[in-house]
């Protein structure tokens, strides 16, 4: 992958398609990599510039100085985009990449043409819980996470239907970096972007799972009260809902980046 140097901190990005077109900007949810939109960059690449990229702590990323809060995480998205001389963008992401989206739409409207904020919400989960988690993995690495990570992320009928698919999700997070992903859990541990939804002036889709355990149905459908005309679609899938309902995530993407 290719690594861009972004202030000292050395961000891993992928390009797919052909210059010229619209770009589509995909990021990632925590414990993942850029790879987890695989199937979205192949399929969107006909149309589409797309990019994606590690979140620092992630796949190729660097860490950077810690602690982490989301406006180092939403500032590391703009930094990337002026590097690669791209004014905006079309932006998904989905959980910690769609509190990065949510932050986006409040703080740099002006990069953003649609937003896509896929199985999130504007407080996930409470802060002792990611603090729990955060001194867990310092203390004992990520084993302990990747071996619930299947059952937070998928549901039990797809995990049998996909063993192959969920196992190598699984080992990427088994052996990455546990420093970057107790720094983003601090990150999240204080993020809290309720009661701001209402300045998103993009064009917004919001994704829910059906069985998402993580960030609910109710959790979109509040966001969608308080973002000016968001849509909003419910896909039959837990909380890695690209991967698991693959074909009606990327059909109601699709839908809503055209019109």
């Amino acid at each position: 992958m290719p690594i861009m140097h972004l202030d000292g901190l050395a961000v891993s990005y992928q390009v797919d398609g052909a210059p010229g077109k619209p770009w589509l900007m995909f990021s990632n949810s925590l414990g993942t990599d850029l790879r987890m939109w695989q199937a979205q960059a192949a399929l969107f690449r006909r149309d589409f510039r797309v990019l994606r990229y590690d979140t620092r702590g992630h796949g190729g990323s660097g860490l950077g100085r810690a602690p982490l809060e989301l406006a180092r995480l939403g500032r590391d998205v703009t930094a990337l985009l002026d590097a690669l001389d791209i004014e905006r963008v079309h932006f998904c992401g989905l959980s910690m990449g769609g509190a990065i989206a949510q932050w986006l739409g409040i703080h740099a409207p002006q990069r953003l043409d649609k937003l896509v904020i896929a199985n999130s919400a504007p407080r996930i989960g409470a802060e002792q819980g990611w603090r729990e988690r955060a001194a867990l993995v310092r203390a004992n690495g990520l084993d302990g996470v990747a071996d619930g990570a299947a059952g937070r992320w998928f549901t039990p009928a797809f995990a049998a239907r996909a063993p192959r698919q969920v196992a190598a999700l699984v080992d990427a997070l088994r052996a990455g970096s546990a420093q970057g992903y107790a720094a983003c859990c601090d990150a999240l541990a204080v993020a809290d972007l309720r009661g701001q939804l209402h300045a998103i002036a993009a064009p917004t889709l919001l994704i829910a799972g059906a069985a998402d355990p993580v960030t609910t149905v109710a959790d979109a459908s509040a966001m969608r009260e308080q973002i000016p005309g968001a849509a909003m679609v419910v896909l039959p899938a837990s909380h890695i809902s690209n991967i698991e309902a693959e074909a009606a995530f990327n059909r109601a993407l699709g839908q809503f980046l055209r019109t």
